[in-house]
């Protein structure tokens, strides 16, 4: 989709990803995580490389918040952070987990990229920033309720806080603003395209990732 004046950059960038988006929804990782085929130590790993992206996200993220066009996407219960480090101290059995993880490769490549955008590319980071937590408050809701089911966390509790937003009362109002803030962002068409085409690589860097944990957690044929 080419942008113009008569296209929501919400929709130019929902469009642009479509097909990328629809590949990582559709990974074999993520289809064996969330059809129950694969045990909780697969859900730990995958919790584990969603620490390394969102500190890249949020580490820092403060240097943006007068940022004309990052600064409106700041908002404070976006923040994950905090839930996976409890949900990791939960799935490892304590606190001694921070010193011994290591990122898969792929991760380390989308957590570096991220970090990269925080410093020199505010319209990139937003592309990054609309991929996830949108993401998050939509079919982030479903990976709760089966890793609920499947591994008996509480409902909305340890284990799953990840995807608890409890600043956030009303998830579709809430994504509603959130693309009302993307329609308004002060760019021209060609940063609009730009940010679209980090809003692809984005998708493609978490499939990247999905894809190394289907090598480590490959389905017993």
């Amino acid at each position: 989709m080419v942008a113009s004046a008569t296209t929501p950059f919400s929709v130019l960038i929902r469009e642009a990803s479509r097909q990328q988006h629809t590949e990582a929804e559709g990974s074999a990782f993520m289809g064996a995580l969330l059809g129950g085929r694969l045990g909780v130590d697969a859900y730990r790993r995958y919790t584990e490389q969603l620490w390394f992206v969102y500190r890249a996200l949020e580490d820092g993220a403060e240097g943006l918040a007068g940022d004309p066009v990052a600064g409106p996407f700041l908002r404070p219960e976006l923040a994950r952070t905090a839930s996976l480090e409890r949900d990791l101290t939960h799935l490892h059995g304590g606190e001694g987990w921070r010193g011994s993880l290591v990122p898969l490769p792929a991760t380390a490549a989308y957590a570096g990229r991220v970090a990269r955008l925080v410093r020199e590319w505010p319209g990139g980071y937003v592309a990054h920033h609309y991929t996830r937590y949108l993401g998050d408050l939509s079919g982030g809701q479903i990976i709760r309720g089966k890793a609920e089911k499947a591994w008996g966390f509480a409902r909305k509790g340890d284990g799953v806080r990840f995807y608890v937003f409890e600043g956030i009362d009303n998830p579709a109002a809430f994504k509603r603003e959130y693309r009302a803030a993307l329609d308004a962002v002060p760019v021209d068409d060609l940063e609009k395209q730009r940010i679209a085409e980090e809003c692809r690589r984005a998708f493609a860097l978490n499939t990247a990732v999905f894809r190394e944990l289907g090598e480590e957690f490959p389905l017993s044929a």
